[in-house]
Protein backbone atom coordinates (compact mmCIF):
# COMPACT_ATOMS: atom_id res chain seq x y z
CA UNK A 1 0.00 0.00 0.00
CA UNK A 2 1.88 3.24 -1.02
CA UNK A 3 -0.22 6.87 -0.74
CA UNK A 4 -3.06 4.94 -0.05
CA UNK A 5 -3.67 3.20 -3.30
CA UNK A 6 -3.16 -0.85 -3.08
CA UNK A 7 -3.30 -3.49 -5.83
CA UNK A 8 -7.04 -4.60 -6.56
CA UNK A 9 -7.12 -8.27 -6.67
CA UNK A 10 -10.01 -9.16 -9.27
CA UNK A 11 -9.42 -10.06 -12.64
CA UNK A 12 -12.25 -10.76 -15.69
CA UNK A 13 -10.25 -12.53 -17.89
CA UNK A 14 -8.91 -9.41 -19.83
CA UNK A 15 -5.22 -9.83 -18.53
CA UNK A 16 -3.15 -10.69 -15.42
CA UNK A 17 -3.26 -8.81 -12.09
CA UNK A 18 -1.00 -5.91 -11.91
CA UNK A 19 2.39 -6.49 -10.07
CA UNK A 20 4.72 -5.38 -7.98
CA UNK A 21 6.87 -3.61 -10.25
CA UNK A 22 3.64 -1.77 -12.12
CA UNK A 23 2.82 -0.72 -8.71
CA UNK A 24 6.17 0.59 -8.04
CA UNK A 25 5.75 2.74 -11.69
CA UNK A 26 2.33 4.19 -10.60
CA UNK A 27 3.65 5.46 -7.05
CA UNK A 28 6.11 7.24 -9.12
CA UNK A 29 3.96 8.18 -11.96
CA UNK A 30 1.49 9.35 -8.65
CA UNK A 31 4.61 11.84 -7.52
CA UNK A 32 5.05 13.40 -10.76
CA UNK A 33 1.39 13.92 -11.61
CA UNK A 34 0.78 15.55 -8.00
CA UNK A 35 3.68 17.85 -8.95
CA UNK A 36 2.46 18.91 -12.09
CA UNK A 37 -1.22 19.42 -11.69
CA UNK A 38 -1.57 20.68 -8.13
CA UNK A 39 -2.59 19.01 -4.54
CA UNK A 40 -6.04 19.83 -5.01
CA UNK A 41 -6.77 18.80 -8.47
CA UNK A 42 -4.57 15.33 -8.26
CA UNK A 43 -6.10 13.97 -4.58
CA UNK A 44 -9.79 15.23 -6.14
CA UNK A 45 -9.71 13.10 -9.02
CA UNK A 46 -5.84 10.67 -9.27
CA UNK A 47 -5.52 9.92 -5.52
CA UNK A 48 -8.44 7.45 -5.76
CA UNK A 49 -8.02 5.33 -8.88
CA UNK A 50 -6.59 1.74 -8.37
CA UNK A 51 -4.29 -0.03 -10.40
CA UNK A 52 -6.05 -3.00 -12.18
CA UNK A 53 -5.73 -5.64 -14.73
CA UNK A 54 -2.45 -5.57 -17.23
CA UNK A 55 -2.20 -7.17 -20.53
CA UNK A 56 1.23 -7.95 -21.71
CA UNK A 57 0.53 -8.77 -25.17
CA UNK A 58 -1.49 -5.54 -25.76
CA UNK A 59 0.47 -3.37 -23.35
CA UNK A 60 -2.92 -2.11 -22.10
CA UNK A 61 -3.46 -1.31 -18.24
CA UNK A 62 -6.54 -0.48 -16.52
CA UNK A 63 -7.20 2.24 -14.07
CA UNK A 64 -10.09 1.96 -12.04
CA UNK A 65 -12.06 4.71 -10.51
CA UNK A 66 -15.62 5.12 -8.46
CA UNK A 67 -17.96 5.56 -11.03
CA UNK A 68 -18.66 6.03 -14.87
CA UNK A 69 -18.47 9.55 -14.51
CA UNK A 70 -15.67 9.19 -13.18
CA UNK A 71 -13.98 7.57 -15.45
CA UNK A 72 -15.14 9.50 -18.24
CA UNK A 73 -14.10 12.84 -16.80
CA UNK A 74 -10.11 11.41 -15.65
CA UNK A 75 -10.29 10.04 -19.20
CA UNK A 76 -11.05 13.43 -21.21
CA UNK A 77 -8.91 15.03 -18.57
CA UNK A 78 -6.49 13.34 -17.68
CA UNK A 79 -6.10 10.13 -20.40
CA UNK A 80 -2.83 11.66 -22.66
CA UNK A 81 -0.85 13.15 -19.59
CA UNK A 82 -1.20 9.30 -17.97
CA UNK A 83 -0.50 7.89 -21.43
CA UNK A 84 2.52 10.01 -21.94
CA UNK A 85 3.83 9.12 -18.10
CA UNK A 86 3.56 5.02 -18.57
CA UNK A 87 5.32 5.18 -21.95
CA UNK A 88 7.90 6.92 -20.27
CA UNK A 89 7.90 4.49 -17.19
CA UNK A 90 9.07 1.55 -18.79
CA UNK A 91 7.16 -0.81 -17.39
CA UNK A 92 5.58 -2.30 -20.21
CA UNK A 93 2.45 0.00 -20.77
CA UNK A 94 1.54 1.63 -23.97
CA UNK A 95 -2.10 2.54 -23.42
CA UNK A 96 -4.76 2.58 -20.55
CA UNK A 97 -7.90 2.34 -19.85
CA UNK A 98 -10.05 3.84 -17.29
CA UNK A 99 -12.65 1.86 -15.69
CA UNK A 100 -15.42 1.86 -13.06
CA UNK A 101 -14.51 -0.78 -10.09
CA UNK A 102 -16.45 -3.94 -9.79
CA UNK A 103 -18.41 -2.76 -6.32
CA UNK A 104 -18.38 -6.15 -4.82
CA UNK A 105 -14.20 -7.02 -4.88
CA UNK A 106 -12.81 -3.58 -6.00
CA UNK A 107 -11.08 -1.11 -3.74
CA UNK A 108 -13.05 -0.33 -0.50
CA UNK A 109 -12.76 3.50 -0.90
CA UNK A 110 -12.11 5.08 -3.94
CA UNK A 111 -13.46 8.67 -3.17
CA UNK A 112 -12.59 10.85 -0.68
CA UNK A 113 -16.14 12.09 0.64
CA UNK A 114 -16.17 15.60 0.97
CA UNK A 115 -18.99 15.76 3.64
CA UNK A 116 -19.57 18.89 6.21
CA UNK A 117 -17.32 19.76 8.04
CA UNK A 118 -15.05 18.93 5.53
CA UNK A 119 -11.48 17.72 6.41
CA UNK A 120 -8.56 19.53 4.06
CA UNK A 121 -6.77 16.98 1.99
CA UNK A 122 -3.66 15.57 2.38
CA UNK A 123 -1.40 12.84 1.33
CA UNK A 124 -2.81 10.27 3.78
CA UNK A 125 -5.23 7.83 2.98
CA UNK A 126 -8.67 8.32 2.70
CA UNK A 127 -11.19 7.81 5.86
CA UNK A 128 -13.60 5.15 5.88
CA UNK A 129 -16.95 6.16 4.76
CA UNK A 130 -18.72 6.01 8.32
CA UNK A 131 -16.51 8.06 10.19
CA UNK A 132 -18.18 10.95 8.11
CA UNK A 133 -21.35 10.30 9.88
CA UNK A 134 -22.53 9.89 13.43
CA UNK A 135 -22.50 6.64 14.45
CA UNK A 136 -25.22 7.56 17.32
CA UNK A 137 -27.81 8.49 14.18
CA UNK A 138 -28.60 5.39 12.31
CA UNK A 139 -32.01 4.14 12.03
CA UNK A 140 -31.45 1.79 14.91
CA UNK A 141 -31.64 4.58 17.15
CA UNK A 142 -34.30 6.62 15.31
CA UNK A 143 -37.59 6.39 17.84
CA UNK A 144 -40.80 6.22 15.24
CA UNK A 145 -44.12 6.73 16.16
CA UNK A 146 -47.41 7.97 14.00
CA UNK A 147 -46.03 11.49 13.56
CA UNK A 148 -42.67 10.01 11.53
CA UNK A 149 -43.21 6.52 10.49
CA UNK A 150 -44.00 7.42 7.03
CA UNK A 151 -40.71 9.25 6.61
CA UNK A 152 -38.45 6.82 8.48
CA UNK A 153 -39.87 4.40 6.46
CA UNK A 154 -38.66 5.75 3.09
CA UNK A 155 -35.52 6.71 4.60
CA UNK A 156 -35.02 3.18 5.15
CA UNK A 157 -36.30 2.45 1.32
CA UNK A 158 -33.63 4.95 0.12
CA UNK A 159 -30.22 4.21 1.92
CA UNK A 160 -31.19 -0.04 1.29
CA UNK A 161 -29.74 -2.04 -1.29
CA UNK A 162 -32.74 -2.61 -3.37
CA UNK A 163 -33.37 0.71 -5.73
CA UNK A 164 -35.70 2.60 -4.19
CA UNK A 165 -39.35 3.27 -6.18
CA UNK A 166 -39.08 7.41 -5.36
CA UNK A 167 -36.19 9.82 -5.88
CA UNK A 168 -36.02 12.25 -4.65
CA UNK A 169 -36.71 11.78 -0.55
CA UNK A 170 -38.11 15.28 0.27
CA UNK A 171 -38.23 15.47 4.01
CA UNK A 172 -39.84 18.22 5.91
CA UNK A 173 -40.33 18.95 9.50
CA UNK A 174 -39.43 21.72 12.10
CA UNK A 175 -36.35 22.09 13.84
CA UNK A 176 -34.97 19.14 16.19
CA UNK A 177 -37.50 16.57 14.98
CA UNK A 178 -34.79 14.23 13.36
CA UNK A 179 -34.31 14.96 9.43
CA UNK A 180 -30.46 15.38 10.30
CA UNK A 181 -30.31 12.35 12.35
CA UNK A 182 -32.46 10.19 9.22
CA UNK A 183 -29.96 11.97 6.60
CA UNK A 184 -27.10 10.39 8.15
CA UNK A 185 -28.67 6.86 9.01
CA UNK A 186 -29.16 6.74 4.96
CA UNK A 187 -25.99 7.33 4.18
CA UNK A 188 -24.69 4.74 6.68
CA UNK A 189 -27.23 2.18 5.21
CA UNK A 190 -25.74 3.08 1.69
CA UNK A 191 -22.45 3.05 2.61
CA UNK A 192 -22.25 -0.43 4.18
CA UNK A 193 -23.67 -1.89 1.17
CA UNK A 194 -22.16 0.04 -1.67
CA UNK A 195 -19.03 1.11 0.46
CA UNK A 196 -17.13 2.15 -3.25
CA UNK A 197 -19.81 4.12 -4.39
CA UNK A 198 -19.33 8.28 -2.91
CA UNK A 199 -21.56 9.70 -1.08
CA UNK A 200 -21.87 13.61 -0.63
CA UNK A 201 -23.53 15.89 2.30
CA UNK A 202 -23.67 19.47 2.93
CA UNK A 203 -26.14 21.71 3.83
CA UNK A 204 -27.61 24.49 1.10
CA UNK A 205 -25.55 26.89 2.73
CA UNK A 206 -22.66 24.93 2.06
CA UNK A 207 -23.75 23.80 -1.44
CA UNK A 208 -24.35 27.88 -1.95
CA UNK A 209 -20.50 29.00 -0.27
CA UNK A 210 -18.40 26.09 -2.41
CA UNK A 211 -20.31 26.82 -5.29
CA UNK A 212 -19.80 30.32 -5.33
CA UNK A 213 -16.03 30.09 -4.06
CA UNK A 214 -15.53 27.68 -6.98
CA UNK A 215 -16.78 30.70 -9.67
CA UNK A 216 -14.02 33.14 -7.88
CA UNK A 217 -11.39 31.04 -8.34
CA UNK A 218 -12.61 30.06 -11.82
CA UNK A 219 -12.85 26.58 -10.96
CA UNK A 220 -16.66 25.60 -11.01
CA UNK A 221 -15.59 22.47 -13.30
CA UNK A 222 -13.97 20.65 -10.59
CA UNK A 223 -17.22 21.53 -8.17
CA UNK A 224 -19.68 20.31 -10.64
CA UNK A 225 -17.61 17.41 -11.37
CA UNK A 226 -17.83 16.51 -7.89
CA UNK A 227 -21.35 16.80 -7.29
CA UNK A 228 -22.47 14.49 -10.23
CA UNK A 229 -20.05 11.99 -9.47
CA UNK A 230 -22.03 11.00 -6.06
CA UNK A 231 -24.49 8.18 -6.19
CA UNK A 232 -26.30 9.61 -3.13
CA UNK A 233 -26.71 12.90 -2.59
CA UNK A 234 -27.80 14.65 0.46
CA UNK A 235 -28.51 18.10 0.86
CA UNK A 236 -29.66 19.45 4.67
CA UNK A 237 -32.18 22.35 4.88
CA UNK A 238 -33.24 23.44 0.93
CA UNK A 239 -34.51 26.62 2.45
CA UNK A 240 -31.51 28.39 2.70
CA UNK A 241 -31.23 28.19 -1.29
CA UNK A 242 -33.99 30.70 -1.86
CA UNK A 243 -33.25 34.16 -4.01
CA UNK A 244 -30.27 32.59 -5.31
CA UNK A 245 -30.33 32.74 -8.83
CA UNK A 246 -27.01 31.14 -10.48
CA UNK A 247 -26.74 28.84 -7.39
CA UNK A 248 -30.10 27.28 -7.82
CA UNK A 249 -29.70 27.05 -11.59
CA UNK A 250 -26.70 24.64 -10.58
CA UNK A 251 -28.39 23.18 -7.93
CA UNK A 252 -31.61 22.37 -10.77
CA UNK A 253 -28.65 21.43 -13.41
CA UNK A 254 -27.52 18.90 -10.67
CA UNK A 255 -30.60 17.03 -9.29
CA UNK A 256 -31.22 16.34 -12.82
CA UNK A 257 -28.27 14.81 -13.87
CA UNK A 258 -28.32 12.62 -10.92
CA UNK A 259 -31.85 11.66 -11.48
CA UNK A 260 -31.08 10.50 -14.67
CA UNK A 261 -27.69 8.82 -13.82
CA UNK A 262 -30.13 7.03 -11.15
CA UNK A 263 -28.57 8.24 -8.26
CA UNK A 264 -30.12 8.85 -5.18
CA UNK A 265 -31.23 12.30 -3.79
CA UNK A 266 -32.62 13.56 -0.11
CA UNK A 267 -33.41 16.81 0.33
CA UNK A 268 -34.92 17.95 4.12
CA UNK A 269 -36.38 21.92 4.36
CA UNK A 270 -38.71 23.01 7.22
CA UNK A 271 -41.45 23.45 5.01
CA UNK A 272 -43.01 21.25 2.60
CA UNK A 273 -41.89 22.47 -1.07
CA UNK A 274 -45.22 24.21 -2.24
CA UNK A 275 -44.24 26.43 0.56
CA UNK A 276 -40.89 27.58 -0.15
CA UNK A 277 -40.40 31.36 -1.29
CA UNK A 278 -38.32 32.31 -3.85
CA UNK A 279 -37.00 29.28 -5.68
CA UNK A 280 -37.57 27.94 -8.86
CA UNK A 281 -40.65 26.29 -9.91
CA UNK A 282 -38.38 23.67 -11.90
CA UNK A 283 -36.57 22.70 -8.44
CA UNK A 284 -39.57 22.24 -6.64
CA UNK A 285 -41.40 20.12 -9.48
CA UNK A 286 -38.54 18.25 -9.34
CA UNK A 287 -38.43 18.02 -5.59
CA UNK A 288 -42.16 17.32 -5.54
CA UNK A 289 -41.67 14.57 -8.55
CA UNK A 290 -40.41 11.82 -5.85
CA UNK A 291 -41.77 11.38 -2.54
CA UNK A 292 -42.55 14.14 0.04
CA UNK A 293 -42.80 12.65 3.66
CA UNK A 294 -43.41 15.05 6.77
CA UNK A 295 -42.12 15.05 10.54
CA UNK A 296 -44.88 16.17 12.58
CA UNK A 297 -43.84 17.04 16.15
CA UNK A 298 -43.83 13.91 18.35
CA UNK A 299 -46.62 13.45 20.57
CA UNK A 300 -47.01 11.93 23.56
CA UNK A 301 -46.69 8.60 22.91
CA UNK A 302 -43.54 8.99 21.20
CA UNK A 303 -41.69 11.21 23.71
CA UNK A 304 -42.22 8.74 26.24
CA UNK A 305 -40.94 6.29 23.91
CA UNK A 306 -37.72 8.31 23.33
CA UNK A 307 -37.10 8.71 27.19
CA UNK A 308 -37.21 5.65 27.62
CA UNK A 309 -34.79 4.69 25.26
CA UNK A 310 -32.66 6.78 26.44
CA UNK A 311 -33.07 5.96 30.55
CA UNK A 312 -32.17 2.02 29.09
CA UNK A 313 -29.03 3.20 28.36
CA UNK A 314 -27.96 6.38 30.83
CA UNK A 315 -26.97 4.24 33.72
CA UNK A 316 -26.93 5.45 37.18
CA UNK A 317 -28.52 7.55 38.65
CA UNK A 318 -32.06 5.78 37.77
CA UNK A 319 -34.72 8.37 36.73
CA UNK A 320 -38.39 7.36 38.20
CA UNK A 321 -41.14 6.83 35.86
CA UNK A 322 -42.63 10.17 37.25
CA UNK A 323 -39.55 12.02 35.57
CA UNK A 324 -40.52 10.78 32.43
CA UNK A 325 -43.96 11.60 32.54
CA UNK A 326 -42.94 15.10 33.36
CA UNK A 327 -40.51 15.21 30.92
CA UNK A 328 -42.91 13.70 28.09
CA UNK A 329 -45.84 16.26 29.17
CA UNK A 330 -43.55 19.19 29.91
CA UNK A 331 -40.96 19.97 26.78
CA UNK A 332 -43.11 19.64 23.83
CA UNK A 333 -41.59 22.10 21.26
CA UNK A 334 -39.04 19.42 19.50
CA UNK A 335 -37.39 15.87 20.01
CA UNK A 336 -33.73 18.13 20.21
CA UNK A 337 -34.63 20.17 23.44
CA UNK A 338 -36.87 16.62 25.12
CA UNK A 339 -33.15 15.03 24.86
CA UNK A 340 -31.01 17.40 26.42
CA UNK A 341 -33.28 18.49 29.07
CA UNK A 342 -33.13 14.23 29.83
CA UNK A 343 -29.54 14.70 29.29
CA UNK A 344 -29.02 17.37 31.58
CA UNK A 345 -30.68 16.00 34.56
CA UNK A 346 -28.64 12.72 34.22
CA UNK A 347 -25.14 14.86 34.03
CA UNK A 348 -25.82 16.87 36.76
CA UNK A 349 -26.94 14.26 38.67
CA UNK A 350 -23.83 11.78 37.61
CA UNK A 351 -21.60 14.50 39.00
CA UNK A 352 -23.09 15.90 42.36
CA UNK A 353 -24.46 12.18 43.15
CA UNK A 354 -28.16 13.22 43.58
CA UNK A 355 -31.04 11.31 43.46
CA UNK A 356 -32.93 12.65 40.55
CA UNK A 357 -37.12 12.46 41.45
CA UNK A 358 -39.46 15.35 40.52
CA UNK A 359 -39.44 17.72 42.86
CA UNK A 360 -34.92 18.42 41.61
CA UNK A 361 -36.28 17.82 37.82
CA UNK A 362 -38.45 20.43 38.52
CA UNK A 363 -36.15 22.75 40.07
CA UNK A 364 -33.89 22.12 37.26
CA UNK A 365 -35.92 22.18 34.43
CA UNK A 366 -38.03 25.49 35.11
CA UNK A 367 -36.40 27.58 32.43
CA UNK A 368 -37.49 24.97 29.38
CA UNK A 369 -40.71 23.84 31.25
CA UNK A 370 -41.36 27.32 30.99
CA UNK A 371 -40.81 28.14 27.67
CA UNK A 372 -42.61 25.34 26.56
CA UNK A 373 -45.43 26.08 28.50
CA UNK A 374 -48.85 26.34 26.52
CA UNK A 375 -51.92 27.37 28.67
CA UNK A 376 -54.50 24.39 27.72
CA UNK A 377 -58.06 25.85 28.96
CA UNK A 378 -60.78 23.72 30.19
CA UNK A 379 -62.95 25.17 27.24
CA UNK A 380 -60.37 23.80 24.67
CA UNK A 381 -60.89 20.49 26.60
CA UNK A 382 -64.63 20.79 26.50
CA UNK A 383 -65.08 21.57 22.31
CA UNK A 384 -62.20 19.19 21.71
CA UNK A 385 -63.80 16.14 23.41
CA UNK A 386 -67.61 17.36 22.21
CA UNK A 387 -66.14 17.37 18.31
CA UNK A 388 -64.00 13.80 19.05
CA UNK A 389 -67.27 12.05 20.43
CA UNK A 390 -69.90 13.80 17.89
CA UNK A 391 -71.90 15.64 20.65
CA UNK A 392 -73.00 18.96 21.18
CA UNK A 393 -70.72 21.12 23.14
CA UNK A 394 -73.32 22.41 25.56
CA UNK A 395 -73.60 18.92 27.05
CA UNK A 396 -70.67 19.58 28.74
CA UNK A 397 -72.47 21.49 30.73
CA UNK A 398 -75.62 20.40 30.87
CA UNK A 399 -77.21 17.46 33.61
CA UNK A 400 -78.13 15.13 31.38
CA UNK A 401 -76.95 11.67 32.01
CA UNK A 402 -77.41 9.47 29.33
CA UNK A 403 -74.27 7.30 28.77
CA UNK A 404 -73.91 9.45 25.16
CA UNK A 405 -73.27 12.46 26.84
CA UNK A 406 -72.58 11.31 30.32
CA UNK A 407 -68.81 9.16 29.09
CA UNK A 408 -67.21 12.30 27.11
CA UNK A 409 -68.34 14.67 29.98
CA UNK A 410 -66.11 12.38 32.32
CA UNK A 411 -63.60 12.08 29.89
CA UNK A 412 -63.07 15.83 29.43
CA UNK A 413 -63.16 16.14 33.27
CA UNK A 414 -60.18 13.58 33.26
CA UNK A 415 -58.49 15.76 30.55
CA UNK A 416 -58.74 18.95 32.45
CA UNK A 417 -57.47 17.33 35.97
CA UNK A 418 -54.61 15.98 33.78
CA UNK A 419 -53.65 19.01 31.53
CA UNK A 420 -54.74 22.25 33.88
CA UNK A 421 -53.73 23.73 37.38
CA UNK A 422 -57.24 23.74 37.70
CA UNK A 423 -58.37 22.79 41.24
CA UNK A 424 -61.33 20.26 41.68
CA UNK A 425 -64.31 22.74 42.74
CA UNK A 426 -62.86 24.94 39.55
CA UNK A 427 -63.74 22.34 37.46
CA UNK A 428 -66.54 21.47 38.65
CA UNK A 429 -68.33 24.55 38.23
CA UNK A 430 -67.01 24.86 34.75
CA UNK A 431 -68.90 21.63 33.67
CA UNK A 432 -72.32 22.88 34.75
CA UNK A 433 -71.79 23.72 38.62
CA UNK A 434 -71.15 20.15 39.43
CA UNK A 435 -69.58 19.05 42.38
CA UNK A 436 -65.56 18.31 43.72
CA UNK A 437 -66.14 14.72 44.21
CA UNK A 438 -68.50 14.43 40.88
CA UNK A 439 -64.87 15.45 39.01
CA UNK A 440 -63.20 12.88 41.27
CA UNK A 441 -65.86 10.17 40.47
CA UNK A 442 -64.80 11.07 36.47
CA UNK A 443 -61.24 10.76 36.97
CA UNK A 444 -61.14 7.29 38.94
CA UNK A 445 -63.59 5.88 36.06
CA UNK A 446 -61.48 6.98 33.13
CA UNK A 447 -58.57 5.79 34.65
CA UNK A 448 -60.23 2.04 35.06
CA UNK A 449 -61.72 2.08 31.88
CA UNK A 450 -58.11 3.05 30.46
CA UNK A 451 -57.04 -0.09 31.92
CA UNK A 452 -59.46 -2.49 30.62
CA UNK A 453 -61.16 -0.95 27.63
CA UNK A 454 -58.49 -0.46 24.46
CA UNK A 455 -60.95 1.83 22.62
CA UNK A 456 -61.23 4.12 25.27
CA UNK A 457 -57.40 4.21 25.81
CA UNK A 458 -57.32 4.91 22.19
CA UNK A 459 -59.68 8.06 22.41
CA UNK A 460 -57.50 9.58 25.20
CA UNK A 461 -54.71 9.04 23.55
CA UNK A 462 -56.03 10.96 20.76
CA UNK A 463 -57.27 13.89 22.74
CA UNK A 464 -54.10 13.78 24.45
CA UNK A 465 -52.07 14.11 21.49
CA UNK A 466 -54.55 16.66 19.86
CA UNK A 467 -54.77 18.85 22.79
CA UNK A 468 -51.05 18.86 23.07
CA UNK A 469 -49.58 19.54 19.43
Amino acid sequence: MKDGVGLVEWQDGSGTQADGGLESAWAAIRAGLRRDIGARMFDQWLKPVALGNHCPESQTLDLLVASDFSANFVSGQFGDRLRMAWRNAGAGVRDVRLRRAPESTGPRLLEVLHVEPAAPATSAAPVAIASNFQPRHDFATFITGESNRLACSAAQAMGALAEPRFSPLFIHGSTGQGKTHLLHAIAAAFSAHSPAAPVLYMSAERFMMEFVNAMRANDTMAFKARLRAARLLLIDDIQFISGKGSTQEEFLHTINDLIDSGARIVVTADRPPQRLESIDARILSRLAGGLVADILPADLDLRLAILEAKRVVAGDPPVPDAVIDFLARSIRSNVRELEGAFNKLVAYGQLTGRAIDLDFAQGMLADAVRANARRITVDEIQKACAAHFKIDPSEMRSKRRARAVARPRQVAMYLAKKMTPRSLPEIGRIFGGRDHSTVIHAVRTIEQLRESNPDMDADVRALLRQLEG
